[in-house]
């Protein structure tokens, strides 16, 4: 395997990353779900924002909030910060920092394509999968969602939407006494095979939401968002149980 400087300049692969996170609208059929789940005022935490594809949605949601996009990547953060100038998001705050269990420094992997492209949505904390024949690697700043809240002096936080490649329950770790005190709804991205990167399971993950009084929920066209009892890999949903109830069609496009 080949490490590569994190460099990166105005190339064409960069041009292409560019255009299609500044023109395309991705998830879309997730607005309306997001719409009925985060209010105009909210506070949003968009974890693993990438090139804000999410971000753009929450941003439009919470129009007359704050979404807080967390990209530690270089490569995918110069993409993101361009589309919110390019977009005009107001709204939107982007934070260059990794979101854990804990407040200190870790190495960012990004693996390399064959043509010598970032494949930045696949970016994750700590040692390089053997599958790849290249990566990227470069030391970005780690805080807790606890940290953080309290830095920013927040006295509400409503979502969190978190797709970090294994680290979801690292992250549910270092936010423990936000979850108790905001009671936020989640929409988290989870896989056995990424959290077994980071040492943690699939059942740790459901277990720790569980203890807190969370429900889980998963979208399932055309019927929208569904309860589900079995931990698996996907996207999920995640309300408090104090919260609303959510179901039926109002996840539809």
């Amino acid at each position: 395997m080949q490490f590569h400087p994190y460099r990166w300049r105005l190339s064409g692969s960069f041009l292409a990353h560019l255009l299609k996170a500044t023109t395309q609208q991705h998830h879309q059929a997730l607005a309306p779900t997001i719409a009925q789940l985060v209010q105009s005022t909210a506070v949003v935490f968009d974890v693993g924002a990438h090139a804000g594809q999410y971000t753009k949605l929450f941003a439009r949601a919470a129009s007359h909030g704050r979404v807080y996009a967390f990209e530690p990547g270089s490569y995918a953060r110069s993409i993101l910060r361009t589309v919110v100038w390019l977009r005009g998001l107001s709204n939107v705050v982007v934070l260059p920092i990794a979101l854990g269990s804990e407040v200190g420094l870790n190495t960012l992997t990004i693996p390399l394509k064959q043509s010598g492209s970032f494949a930045f949505g696949l970016s994750h904390l700590g040692k390089p999968l053997a599958r790849w024949d290249a990566v990227a690697q470069e030391i970005v700043a780690l805080a807790t969602i606890d940290e953080v809240v309290k830095t920013l002096g927040l006295d509400r936080l409503d979502f969190i939407k978190a797709d970090i490649e294994g680290w979801e329950l690292r992250l549910l770790r270092g936010a423990k006494a936000t979850l108790e005190r905001f009671r936020p709804r989640l929409l988290l991205g989870v896989s056995g095979a990424q959290l077994a990167r980071a040492g943690d399971c699939l059942q740790d993950v459901f277990g720790f939401l569980s203890a807190l009084d969370y429900r889980a929920f998963q979208f399932e066209p055309p019927a929208g968002l569904m309860p589900i009892a079995v931990p698996t890999d996907g996207d999920f949903w995640f309300v408090s149980g104090d919260g609303p109830a959510i179901g039926g069609k109002a996840g539809s496009a």
